[in-house]
Order: C-alpha cells, then sequence, then structure tokens
C-alpha cells in the first residue's frame, strides 16, 4: 500500500524553509538531491524543483510527470524535455530570473554546478545545504511516527534471529536472512547517507574477530565483507560458538530510517567482553542522564569518551586503536548521517524533535560489542524510540 506524504507535511517544510531562504537574501533554491526532493515534494522523480523564497515551489519533471502528480502535492508540477527550459520557465513563474540562487553544494558535481552557472550566467550561487540539514534535524510527529514504524520492523527482524541462526553458518547467510525479515515487512530501499563515498547498505553483521576488521566507512565497526569492492559487513566468515554476533541495522520504512545494535552468542561469551557489553550499557544510561534540550552536540561524546577511558577501554572505544571514530551517535531521518551529529568539535544545540542514535561501542582483537538504539528529543530530554530490549541473546 502506498503512503503519500501529507499536503500539510510539504506545506510546513516549505514554508520553515522559504524562511532560511529569505534570511540568506535569497531569491530561491534549486533543489536536485533526492533525499531533499522527497522531503520537500513527496516524490523522488528526474526533476528539478525551484522553491521561491515567497510563493508556490515549481517542480519540473522530466520522468515521470504522472507518478509525480500522484505522489506530490505540490500545485505547479510541469514537465519539462530538456534541463535548457528551465531558467525560462522559473523566470516565467516568477516575473523576474532570480539573482540570488541556493544550491546543495555540499553534494552537487562540479560538472553539473558548472552547467547552471551557464543556465543562469547573472546568478550568484550559495550553498543551501546548511539550512536543508537545520530545517529537516526537527522532525513532526509524523516523521517520528515513521521512524517509530522503521523500528518495529527492526525488532521483528531481531526476534525472528534465534529461530535462523547456528553454529557453522556463513555471515552473508545469516545478513541476507536477516534482511528477508525485514524486507518483506517493508524496508523500501537501501540506507541514503549524505556524505560522499559513505555507501551503506542494510547494515552490518560481524563475528568474532571480523568485528575488529578494519573498513573505510565511518563507523566503529567495519567487517570483512564478501569482496575488496565492497569491503564492510557480513562476509565468508563462518560463525562459531562462544563468540560474539554483532548486528547493525538500518531499517528504512515510507523513506525513514530507524538504527539498531543488538548483540546474540551461540553459546557463552568471555567475561571480558560480558563486562564491555554492560560497560557500553552504562556509558549510553550516562549520557541519556545527562543529554538536555539545548546541549552542545560535542557533549555526549566528550563525556563518553571520558567514562571510557576511566573504564580502562581507551585504546579500544568506538573502533581499535587507529581505527576509532570521534562520534558517538548521529542523526537519523531520511538519511543515515542527519544533524545532530554527537561529535567531538560539532557545537549544533540538540533541541526537541531531533532523532539521533546512540551507540556505546568498543572493539577487540576477539570482537566488538555494544549497543545502539535511537532516540527522539523532547522538552524533557531523550525519549527511546526502539522496542527491542537490550541484552545479549544467548542460543544453546
Amino acid at each position: 500500500m502506498m503512503n503519500f506524504t501529507p499536503k500539510s507535511e510539504i506545506e510546513a517544510r516549505t514554508y520553515r524553509f522559504q524562511r532560511r531562504l529569505s534570511e540568506q537574501g535569497l531569491n530561491g533554491a534549486i533543489i536536485l538531491l533526492n533525499s531533499d526532493m522527497f522531503y520537500f515534494t513527496g516524490t523522488v522523480q528526474n526533476a528539478v524543483l525551484y522553491i521561491p523564497a515567497d510563493g508556490e515551489p515549481l517542480l519540473m519533471v522530466k520522468k515521470s510527470l504522472s507518478r509525480a502528480q500522484q505522489e506530490s502535492p505540490l500545485k505547479n508540477i510541469i514537465s519539462i524535455k530538456t534541463p535548457k527550459e528551465i531558467a525560462g520557465i522559473i523566470a516565467a513563474a516568477n516575473n523576474t530570473s532570480p539573482t540570488k540562487i541556493g544550491m546543495e553544494l555540499d553534494v552537487l558535481p562540479v560538472n553539473l554546478y558548472n552547467t547552471y552557472k551557464k543556465m543562469f550566467p547573472n546568478a550568484e550561487f550559495s550553498d543551501i545545504s546548511p539550512a536543508i540539514k537545520e530545517t529537516r534535524a526537527i522532525k513532526s510527529p509524523y516523521e517520528i511516527e515513521l521512524i517509530r514504524d522503521a523500528l518495529g520492523v527492526i525488532d521483528k527482524a531481531f526476534l525472528a534471529v534465534p529461530s535462523f541462526l547456528h553454529e557453522g553458518m556463513f555471515e552473508i547467510e545469516v545478513a541476507a536472512l536477516f534482511e528477508a525479515e525485514m524486507r518483506k515487512r517493508g524496508y523500501s530501499n537501501c540506507c541514503k547517507m549524505r556524505a560522499f563515498n559513505q555507501d551503506l547498505f542494510f547494515g552490518n553483521l560481524c563475528t568474532g574477530n571480523s568485528g575488529a576488521y578494519p573498513s573505510f566507512f565511518d563507523g566503529p565497526v567495519g567487517g570483512m565483507g564478501v569482496s575488496p569492492s565492497q569491503p564492510q559487513g557480513a562476509g565468508w566468515k563462518k560463525i562459531n560458538r562462544n563468540e560474539v554476533i554483532y548486528i547493525d541495522y538500518t531499517c528504512v520504512i515510507q523513506g525513514y530510517t530507524g538504527d539498531q545494535t543488538r548483540i546474540f552468542c551461540i553459546g557463552e561469551l568471555a567475561p571480558k567482553l560480558v563486562k564491555a557489553y554492560e560497560d557500553a550499557l552504562l556509558i549510553e544510561s550516562e549520557i541519556l542522564k545527562a543529554m538536555k534540550p539545548g546541549m552542545s552536540a560535542e557533549e555526549p561524546y566528550l563525556l563518553s569518551a571520558k567514562l571510557a577511558e576511566e573504564l580502562g577501554y581507551k585504546d579500544c572505544f568506538m573502533g581499535y586503536k587507529d581505527d576509532r571514530v570521534k562520534f558517538i551517535g548521529h542523526g537519523i531521518g531520511l538519511e543515515l548521517d542527519e544533524w545532530p551529529i554527537l561529535a567531538k568539535g560539532l557545537t549544533t544545540p540538540i533541541v526537541p524533535g531531533m532523532t539521533f542514535a546512540l551507540e556505546p561501542k568498543f572493539v577487540f582483537p576477539e570482537g566488538a560489542i555494544g549497543t545502539e538504539s535511537s532516540f527522539v528529543m523532547t522538552e524533557e530530554g531523550p525519549e527511546l524510540l526502539s522496542v527491542t530490549p537490550n541484552g545479549i541473546t544467548y542460543i544453546k
């Protein structure tokens, strides 16, 4: 069943964004990235969206016009045959050609940027990405419910793990079965990330020492992957008894992402790993107690790093030795790396409506262990969105 974004949602998002356009002194913004396109229109097509600082947005569609008209509540949706029409259409719709235009310069390829400079030779272009990120960071009740739905689906997948996990399976085999549990419940697409070349498929499954295998991915845990072309996540390692089975997955429902990590073991884990898991839960608890609306995004990380060092985990907190990362959490929504990023040096205030995943983890030569759950900041503090209980699930 197709669920379309309500008109009231699109209008509220557009209004908030237009206020930022006016604050920056821009005539309007040209939107091209699919994530932003969906956020402001409710559809993802081969199209160009122009949002003026005042007035109705204009969606110019090359393919598919009929689907855009079916899915988007925007009033002005028109067909174009070639990008050469765009400048004239925008000028006609606004009675003048814009001279100050915002674009998504954090993701826009240089060649495409140069094409638009030629289209609008008298215009000055500015980076509108921070304004988009700020607008998208505050989730509406509608968006928060979609993230809850995604976490409900991932919960069902985690609950199914004991029914198919057994000794001797390949990691990639377990990953496929786990992913199938989500796909049949509506996992809609691959997990989107805004950062350049930070590809992520559904998630990450590592067992035993593969959890210590480093990766290009900007996260605490890498994994061998199935080939050097995709060097992360589940690989061809067989699962053994008495080793940590680390399952860190996203789930995307109606475009919105939930993120969660839970730990399994066939047999028993070594006391060292059990203690590390308990300490990860302790760090999570202390962060949640400290988090208040308006606090800086770096404060949760600084607190977590201090606690990890005091507990004796300096070299294995959020990665192993040289492969450690300097964050403890990240925003979630239409992308996996939305604001706020809970990282050293970032001073973005964490305000009500922001949704984020919190992930204190440790990596040892014998495996990765820890937790990750998703939250929303409220006026009273963080509210848990994940429904899967924490705790190591043992399978005999």
